[in-house]
């Protein structure tokens, strides 16, 4: 079984299915010959043919427009975004009507789409490169959103995206991109969307996270265990749908959570986790719930970006607060 990282995890799933099923096309700026921004798509191109790996005009709105037509004409089309600070112009298209062609229709007509976009900072790169705007397509009826955190669990739920009747925000995080290996089977296995995953079992408190911050999540949790605090670690995975039962299942068994992503603060999904919580299990919470993350601000440049995003300090700070109430 070869270790793969997520790059590779993904273009493997990318390439099974287009093997297994000829109406899965891909499309989006530079995905043909150059790969893609982070060679994604590389090799796809010359394995499928130019009419099943498209290169597109630099127009977001175009090319989900476009795919949303396709998608409609019987094809499943693979929109890749170059990073998710140029999704805006596509909004209109996903909100007004790639979101609401089921209940539109009353079921007559599905849209089979994924929108596949790398997010997060950590790259160091300019403006517009470095967004985390999830919460937003969270808020969104009619549509998936899914963000893997490692190589098996890329392939898996993009398998499983590929596979859905209905559109699927595909969230890459790419300060991981080549950070992680992982074995990862070839052929055919998927990962459900909208289950959640306990990757590391505690006792004491229970950390929420997802994409690039799970990795911090878990070495905050290694940190604090010498000091008898038991962290448990609950990757979402999707958080749209949420798995609402694992977060509460184990909040009732700690009476403790932090919840930890790197987009700003202000109506970030922390806030609707906590509001969930205190819906379904506020009389087990021994303390208070905690949030780590981002800053309401734009993700600054260069090195600033390391004191934006949430590290091990400020998440291990979080975790001792709340278990030492």
């Amino acid at each position: 079984m070869a270790k793969l990282n997520l790059v590779e995890a993904i273009n493997l799933a990318l390439a099974e299915e287009m093997g297994r099923d000829e109406r899965i096309i891909v499309l989006g700026e530079d995905v043909g010959r150059l790969g893609g921004v982070f060679r994604v798509t590389d090799g796809l191109q010359s394995q499928f043919g130019v009419n099943r790996v498209i290169d597109t005009p630099l127009a977001e709105a175009g090319i989900v427009g476009t795919a949303l037509g396709l998608a409609l004409g019987g094809l499943k089309p693979v929109v890749e975004i170059q990073f998710m600070g140029f999704l805006p112009p596509a909004l209109d298209q996903i909100i007004c009507h790639i979101s609401r062609y089921r209940n539109r229709t009353r079921g007559r007509h599905t849209v089979p789409l994924v929108v596949r976009m790398p997010y997060g900072a950590g790259i160091h790169a300019p403006e517009h490169h470095s967004e985390s705007i999830e919460s937003i397509l969270a808020h969104i009826p009619g549509i998936k959103v899914v963000i893997p955190s490692n190589p098996y669990d890329a392939k898996g739920l993009l398998i499983s995206a590929l596979r859905d009747p209905d559109p699927v925000m595909f969230l890459e995080p790419k300060r991981i991109y080549r950070a992680i290996r992982q074995e990862v089977p070839e052929g055919e296995y998927t990962v459900p969307l909208g289950t959640a995953n306990i990757i590391r079992s505690g006792k004491s408190v229970t950390a929420v996270a997802w994409g690039a911050m799970v990795r911090e999540v878990m070495r905050a949790a290694e940190l604090v265990e010498p000091e008898g605090i038991a962290v448990e670690v609950i990757d979402l995975r999707s958080i749209s749908p949420l798995d609402d039962d694992t977060i509460v299942q184990s909040i009732k068994k700690t009476g403790c959570g932090v919840i930890v992503h790197e987009a700003c603060r202000t109506c970030g999904m922390a806030a609707e986790i906590i509001a969930r919580i205190n819906e379904k299990a506020f009389l087990s919470l021994a303390a208070p719930l905690e949030r780590v993350t981002g800053f309401d601000t734009i993700p600054p440049l260069l090195k600033l970006e390391e004191h934006f995003l949430p590290d091990v300090f400020r998440i291990s700070r979080a975790i001792r607060k709340i278990a030492q109430f």
